[in-house]
């Protein structure tokens, strides 16, 4: 029998393959580009011929590599089937969601998720990073993002990027609602990863005149220290209905930031769904609708 090559520059290569992109491929692997880059060239070697053309902005199968993608694709997907056969969990869905749509859409709701689907046992990947649905295992993610994201994906729009000014009421007890551009501009502001404020104030005709501010790594955490009362944050509106609703936070000014991120949710075509799967994908999709 001849040797098999190395199954490390298999995975390298059959992931690169799908995003024809050696950095997409590392991120998914949680290795570095080079790392990818190497095991696949060691993989040409191997086979004595090269699988992929290198372009400026990316990768292209040479024919014979694309051939050799399908047959290997195919190999895994056998092997994925064979592990879950051996430990079948048919209610397990595994959904990925940023940490902010996990702490402030996803949790609050989670007691008519299990009212809808009592059957679903719902675990929850809550990570920055774009989750693969093979190399990770995930059954749905919710991600903000433009299409198109692919054909092999069954997607839904849940909610459109529509970003509000919010404040605990008692930042802003002593002026009168709506407030003024102007006293706006003089207010603390909350900078999370997004960094919105310098476009919102311009649509306002303002500067940012404020003497300081709180820069946070994700957009939940600027909500909590909105909360406290430390300042005014940006955020997406449907994140923020409820804590508005209950007089937790306050809309501070009615304009909105719309952008072209939309927030989608997303799962893969074909049969592998369960039903317990399908249920908790059509719970997000309803539930969203409900909220619009």
């Amino acid at each position: 029998m001849s040797p098999l090559p190395s199954l490390n520059g298999l995975r390298a290569f059959e992931a690169a393959g799908r995003h024809l992109n050696f950095r997409a491929a590392a991120d998914e692997m949680g290795v570095t580009q080079g790392a990818v880059a190497q095991q696949v060239r060691q993989l040409e070697a191997h086979l004595g011929m090269p699988l992929f053309d290198r372009l400026p902005k990316g990768l292209a199968f040479t024919t014979t590599g694309r051939g050799y993608h399908a047959r290997v694709t195919t190999a895994f997907d056998e092997l994925r089937a064979a592990t879950e056969t051996l430990r079948p969990e048919p209610d397990k869905v595994l959904v990925s969601v940023t940490p902010t749509f996990a702490a402030k859409w996803l949790i609050p709701n989670l007691p008519d998720f299990s009212a809808a689907c009592p059957n679903a046992d719902l675990r929850i990947l809550a990570t920055e990073r774009m989750s693969s649905f093979h190399g990770d295992g995930i059954d749905l993610a919710i991600r903000q993002g433009k299409p198109p994201f692919g054909a092999a994906l069954k997607v839904v729009r849940l909610f459109r990027q529509e970003v509000i000014a919010v404040a605990a009421p008692s930042l802003v007890a002593g002026h009168r609602l709506p407030i003024d551009p102007e006293a706006l501009s003089h207010l603390p502001k909350l900078h999370d990863a997004h960094d919105l404020w310098p476009a919102f104030l311009k649509q306002l005709n303002v500067a940012d005149r404020s003497r300081h501010g709180l820069r946070l790594s994700q957009t939940a955490l600027a909500l909590d220290a909105a909360l406290s009362g430390q300042g005014a944050a940006l955020v997406s509106s449907f994140l923020v209905r409820h804590d508005i609703a209950e007089k937790r936070l306050v809309q501070i000014h009615p304009a909105a930031l719309s952008g072209e991120q939309d927030f989608y949710l997303l799962a893969e075509r074909g049969p592998r769904r369960g039903p317990s799967t399908q249920a908790a994908f059509d719970w997000f999709a309803s539930k969203a609708e409900a909220e619009a």
